[in-house]
C-alpha cells in the first residue's frame, strides 16, 4: 500500500468506532454535578463543581445566545470529558454571555444522563486591565508532602523492527536506536510499547503446504536483544495478526499492511501465544520476562484496527491471557488497549465474571488529559490493578499542525501532574519521528508524533519531559493563587537529596485551537520559596520552554525541507534547553525565603532551580552524581 493510499484509508476509518452508547443501560446513570460555578477571568472562564461518586470524568456544555449549545471538545480531542473538578474554558470572546452545564459520565463510552443546573457568566467581568495578571506561587522548601511518581518512564514507539533496517536504511536504524537510548539515559524510560511484533515482516508464523504451522523468532530475538542492551524492557503488544492465521488477510492498516483481522482458528492463536511466551522465557529467563508485560492488541474499538466484534476482542483477550498464564503465572497480561478510554469497564466486567486474569489496564487519549478509570475498576474488584495509558499525546492527527510547536510542552506537564493521582504510567506517543505508519516524513519539521526529530533534535515536548524527569523525588508543599491559578498556571515543586530545589511552573490549555497562543492568557509569576536554610547560598537558574526558548523549529527557516550540512550544524548547536541565571527580586526576599518574578506566556514552561553551592561557613555543598544540567 502506498503512503498516500494508507493515509487516505486511515483518515477515513480512524473515527469509526465499534462503541455504541445509544442503548446504554439505565444502571449507568449518574447524578448531576452540584455547586457548578463559573467565574469570568482574563481570557477564560473558570468552571468548578463538586465531584460525583463513581464518575470517570465530566462533560461540559457551552451555550451562547443565538447559537446551538455545543460540547466543549478542546479543539478536537478524542475524549471531550475532563477528569478535573476545575477547568479553564479558553478561546471565549470578551464581552459575551455564556451559559454552561456539566454532566458526569462513568467513562468515555457512556452518555451524560443528567445535566447540572445551568449557570451563566458575562465575560466582560473578566476583561478590564491591560496589565498582564500576576499568579502567586508559594513553595515551602522545608515541608515534604509526598514522593514523586515517575509516570513518564514508559514511552511509545514506532514498530521496533526499524532496529533491523539495513542497506540504504541503516541510518534510520541507527538514529532510531540512538533515540531510544537518549530517552532511556535522559528521561529515565524503562519500558517501551510498540505495534506489530507479530507482523509478517518479522516472519514469526509460517504455514506449510500440508497446513502445519511453524514458528521462527529469530528477528524478534534480534529486536529484543537490542532493546535490552539499551536498558529498556518491552511492553509486548500482541499484534498484528500473522497472515497464516488470519480470517481475512486482506484487511490491513498502515503502509506496512498490518493485518487487523481476528484469527480463523482460535486454537492456532492460542498456540502462537503459548509458543511465543515459552520461547521468550527459554531465551531470556522467567525472572527477566516476568518484568515485561503483554498487552492484547491495539485499539480494537476502532474499525481501522479490528474487523471483529467487541465479543471477539474479549475472546482474543481471554485466549491470550489464559495461554500466557498457562506458560507461567508470573507473566503479566492486560488490555483493552483502546482508543479514547473506551471498553475499560467491559473488559473488567468480563474478567470478573469469566475469571480471566487482568494484571493491568490500558487505554489511550489524545488532545486531553487521562480520565480517572479507577471507579470502574473498583466496581469489578480490580482496585489495586495498575492503570497505564500506553498511548497519549497532544494530538492524534498524523502530520497535524501541533506536534512541533511549544503548545505541547505545558500539555505534557499537565498530563504528568494529573497522572500523579490516578495512573501508574503515562506513555507519550512516540519517542522518535522515525515513524512510518502513513509514510516516511517528507521534511524535517513535518509535525510528527516524536519527541525527537529525524536527526534526534529535541522538540519542546521533549524538553518538558526532560524537566519532569530531572525533578527531585521529594514533593514539596506549594500553592498557586490568582487569575488562572490551577487551571492555566500549575506547579510542581520538588527537592533532591542534595538539597537542590526545583520549581516547575507551566501555563497551558488543552484547547488546541490556541496552539499559537492567546496574549490574554499570558501571565507573570511571583514565586516565593520559603523554608530555605539561611546558612546556604544557592546558585539559581531559570530554564524556559516557549515560542522563543527551547523551540528547535524556530531555529530552522520555514521553507526548509531537509537541512544541508551547514544548517544541520546550526540546528545541533541550537539543540539545548534554554537556561540562564536569575537573581531574587531586589528587596522582596527574607532570611528564610527568596522571591523571583518572571513572565510565563501561554504556551510556556519555566523551571526555577536553586542549587546549594556553599554554606555561610565556606563549606562547599555536596553535589549528587545524577544532578542534571
Amino acid at each position: 500500500m502506498t503512503s498516500t493510499d494508507a493515509r487516505t484509508d486511515f483518515e477515513t476509518r480512524i473515527y469509526q468506532r465499534l462503541t455504541d452508547t445509544a442503548g446504554a443501560d439505565e444502571g449507568t446513570r449518574l447524578p448531576a454535578p452540584t455547586d457548578l460555578r463559573a467565574e469570568a477571568a482574563t481570557g477564560h472562564v473558570r468552571l468548578s463543581w463538586k465531584p460525583v461518586a463513581g464518575a470517570a470524568g465530566y462533560v461540559i456544555e457551552r451555550a451562547e445566545a443565538g447559537y446551538v449549545p455545543v460540547i466543549v471538545d478542546h479543539g478536537g480531542a478524542d475524549v471531550p470529558a475532563v477528569a478535573q473538578l476545575a477547568f479553564a474554558d479558553t478561546g471565549v470572546r470578551d464581552g459575551t454571555t455564556y451559559t454552561y452545564r456539566v454532566g458526569a459520565v462513568l467513562g468515555a463510552d457512556y452518555p451524560v444522563w443528567t445535566w447540572s443546573e445551568p449557570i451563566s457568566v458575562d465575560t466582560s467581568q473578566g476583561h478590564g486591565s491591560a496589565r498582564t495578571p500576576v499568579v502567586a506561587v508559594k513553595v515551602d522548601a522545608a515541608h515534604v508532602v509526598g514522593n514523586l511518581r515517575r509516570v513518564w518512564e514508559m514511552i511509545g514507539s514506532e514498530r521496533l523492527s526499524q532496529l533491523l533496517l539495513d542497506g540504504d536504511q541503516k541510518w534510520i536504524a541507527d538514529e532510531f536506536a540512538s533515540a531510544l537510548r537518549r530517552v532511556h539515559d535522559d528521561l529515565g524510560v524503562q519500558r517501551v510499547r510498540a505495534h506489530a511484533i507479530l507482523h509478517d515482516d518479522n516472519d514469526v508464523v509460517r504455514r506449510g503446504r500440508d497446513g502445519s504451522v511453524t514458528y521462527c523468532f529469530d528477528r524478534v530475538d534480534a529486536i529484543y536483544d537490542q532493546l535490552l542492551d539499551i536498558g529498556i524492557r518491552p511492553v509486548v503488544e500482541l499484534s498484528f495478526m500473522p497472515a497464516a492465521l488470519a480470517r481475512d488477510a486482506q484487511q490491513t492498516v498502515f503502509t506496512y499492511r498490518g493485518i487487523i483481522s481476528p484469527p480463523a482458528d482460535w486454537s492456532e492463536w492460542r498456540a502462537l501465544i503459548t509458543a511465543f511466551a515459552e520461547h521468550l522465557i527459554g531465551r531470556y529467563g522467567i525472572d527477566e520476562v516476568a518484568q515485561w508485560s503483554f498487552e492484547v492488541w491495539n485499539e480494537p474499538n476502532l474499525v481501522v484496527f479490528w474487523t471483529g466484534t467487541v465479543e471477539e476482542y474479549l475472546r482474543l483477550y481471554e485466549e491470550s491471557a489464559r495461554a500466557l498464564k498457562a506458560v507461567d503465572p508470573r507473566l503479566a497480561v492486560g488490555g483493552p488497549s483502546t482508543a479514547a478510554a473506551e471498553w475499560i469497564e467491559r473488559l473488567a466486567a468480563h474478567a470478573e465474571h469469566a475469571d480471566v486474569p487482568l494484571d493491568f489496564v490500558t487505554s489511550h487519549t489524545y488532545g486531553n488529559l487521562p480520565l480517572d478509570v479507577r471507579p470502574a475498576l473498583h466496581r469489578h474488584g480490580f482496585d489495586e490493578t495498575p492503570v497505564w495509558w500506553t498511548e497519549w499525546g497532544v494530538g492524534s492527527t498524523h502530520f497535524g499542525p501541533i506536534h512541533d510547536t511549544a503548545f505541547g510542552a505545558p500539555f505534557v506537564l499537565a498530563g504528568y501532574a494529573v497522572a500523579q493521582h490516578h495512573l501508574d504510567a503515562l506513555a507519550y506517543w512516540v519517542a522518535s519521528d522515525h515513524f512510518e505508519e502513513l509514510g516516511r516524513p517528507d521534511r524535517l519539521f513535518h509535525n510528527g508524533f516524536g519527541l525527537l526529530t529525524v536527526g534526534n533534535l529535541a522538540k519542546p515536548r521533549y524538553w518538558a519531559a526532560h524537566l519532569a524527569a530531572h525533578q527531585g523525588d521529594h514533593v514539596l508543599a506549594h500553592s498557586v493563587d490568582g487569575d488562572g491559578a490551577a487551571v492555566l498556571v500549575q506547579c510542581s515543586a520538588t527537592r533532591h537529596d542534595d538539597g537542590t530545589i526545583d520549581v516547575l511552573t507551566w501555563n497551558g490549555t488543552i484547547n488546541a485551537t490556541l496552539m499559537s497562543g492567546d496574549a490574554r492568557l499570558d501571565r507573570n509569576v511571583r514565586l516565593e520559596v520559603g523554608g530555605v536554610d539561611p546558612a546556604i547560598t544557592y546558585d539559581v537558574t531559570i530554564s524556559r520552554i516557549d515560542v522563543n526558548h527551547s523551540n528547535i523549529a524556530a531555529a530552522c527557516p520555514a521553507d526548509t525541507v531537509w537541512p544541508d550540512e551547514q544548517l544541520w550544524s546550526r540546528l545541533r548547536a541550537a539543540d539545548a534547553l534554554a537556561t540562564e541565571p536569575i537573581v531574587p527580586t531586589e528587596g522582596a526576599s527574607t532570611v528564610t525565603g527568596l522571591r523571583f518574578d518572571y513572565s510565563l506566556p501561554m504556551p510556556g514552561v519555566a523551571r526555577i532551580r536553586l542549587r546549594p553551592v556553599r554554606s555561610t561557613s565556606g563549606t562547599p555543598q555536596q553535589r549528587s552524581s545524577d544532578q542534571p544540567d
